[in-house]
């Protein structure tokens, strides 16, 4: 396949970046797109110039950490696939792919297509936890929770937090991610008690960070990779309003 990419290059969240062309000629239908970036930046080293820098670890679809914006679109075409999972078949041959960061003032640019995404681990620090007594594990029958309750605190805790959430949405906006945050322990007795004060520190964490407000128009539930639900953000709203009811 020949690829035409246009890739977005900077050198730091203060200079300027801008579209650079790169055109590969040899590239396999069953390559990753990740692969498909090495063997560019492969070609790149052996002229001397600067590899492209873009954030992985797992390959696996696991981490998080490979989310960009490919052809406007957070992961690529694919539905429920990080871009790491995405594989070149998905294109055709001479296609042109654009690719640029997570782009939102949370997520500031570090270098070419890799954003720093701290912000969504001091949201997770601020009360994304359970205090509990460290040393042997409890006994798993001692607080019963039924098949529905631990169903649904696993479909919340399945947020990867790649923030493509926040790169789809026209306010940049983390609702997704923190409600997922919430919810997988509002839903469970073990996290349940504490649920007053972590929704507030969250929520204010979140808002610190400069992320942008939910506007409900669940762009961020079209492209998250796994598949999160929106009612997780009216499940935070209610928590956070429950909360600030029992403090009066």
């Amino acid at each position: 396949m020949k690829i035409y990419l246009k890739i977005w290059r900077q050198k730091n969240s203060q200079s300027k970046g801008g579209f650079v062309d790169y055109t590969l000629t040899e590239v396999s239908k069953d390559m990753s797109f990740l692969e498909m970036l090495d063997m560019l930046n492969i070609q790149l080293v052996k002229k001397g110039e600067r590899p492209v820098e873009f954030d992985h670890d797992c390959r696996e679809g696991i981490c998080g950490q490979c989310g960009v914006m490919i052809n406007g679109i957070a992961h690529g075409p694919l539905k429920h696939t990080t871009t790491c999972q995405l594989h070149m078949r998905s294109f055709e041959d001479g296609d042109t792919i654009y690719v640029e960061p997570f782009k939102a003032t949370a997520f500031p640019i570090v270098r070419d297509l890799k954003v720093n995404r701290s912000s969504l681990d001091h949201i997770i620090a601020s009360g994304g936890y359970v205090s509990v007594d460290t040393g042997q594990a409890p006994e798993a029958n001692s607080i019963p929770v039924t098949h529905e309750q631990a169903e649904a605190a696993f479909d919340s805790a399945a947020c990867i937090g790649c923030g493509a959430c926040v790169a789809s949405c026209k306010n940049s906006s983390a609702a997704l991610f923190t409600s997922a945050k919430i919810s997988q322990l509002a839903q469970l007795p073990q996290g349940n008690k504490e649920t007053p004060q972590r929704v507030v520190s969250m929520v204010n964490q979140m808002e610190e960070e400069g992320f942008g407000h939910c506007s409900f128009t669940e762009a961020c539930q079209v492209e998250c990779p796994e598949d999160i639900s929106v009612l997780n953000i009216a499940r935070m709203n209610y928590e956070y309003n429950r909360s600030r009811l029992l403090k009066k």
